[in-house]
């Protein structure tokens, strides 16, 4: 198994940054995929990005595409979101969650999920 614990969540301002980090242990060595979700307020809970175990292949939301990067330090067993220009509409709960076989951007492929962090955005 695969365990994995976000942070970095916090209130900030619209146009403010924030990088959240998902720090992975357990079977760290079994190739594991990272995606990055997120559940707005009444919300499903919707995809954001992912990043394959080698670090060259990422996908973003089309919401997100040019704000947020999404970057990992294997070294570390730690997957780094970063995210400029936050909106209002970024408010979410921010979710990190890894998957053993194929990188993707559907929810329930996902086996392994932590707790989630808050983020805020005020206007």
């Amino acid at each position: 198994q695969v365990q994995v614990v976000e942070s970095g969540g916090g209130l900030v301002q619209a146009g403010d940054s924030l990088r959240l980090s998902c720090v992975a242990s357990g079977r760290t060595g079994s190739g594991y995929h990272i995606g990055w979700f997120r559940q707005p307020p009444g919300k499903e809970r919707e995809f954001v990005a992912t990043i394959n175990w080698s670090g060259d292949s990422t996908i973003y939301a089309n919401s997100v595409k040019g704000r947020f990067t999404i970057s990992r330090d294997n070294a570390k067993n730690t997957v780094y979101l970063q995210m400029n220009s936050l909106k209002p509409e970024d408010t979410a709960v921010y979710y990190c969650a890894a998957v053993v076989g194929v990188s993707c951007t559907v929810v329930e492929e996902y086996d392994y999920w932590g707790q989630g962090t808050q983020v805020t955005v005020s206007s």
